[in-house]
């Protein structure tokens, strides 16, 4: 797993774990930590797809 795509998958699941805890807390700033697991999300499979894109380009 590439490195760029580890560290958004951790900011991914710690972005979730505030937008619950905000949620539960009652605060509304969850919805801002939903929107950046999201982001991040995102950002992990582009890091995996274009690593695998690479790596199957290396190997043709």
């Amino acid at each position: 797993m590439p490195r760029l795509a580890l560290y958004a998958l951790v900011v991914c699941v710690l972005a979730v774990a505030a937008a619950v805890v905000s949620f539960v807390q009652g605060s509304f700033l969850g919805i801002v930590w939903v929107l950046l697991a999201g982001l991040s999300s995102n950002m992990c499979w582009y890091y995996l797809k274009r690593d695998r894109a690479a790596r199957k380009s290396v190997t043709s």
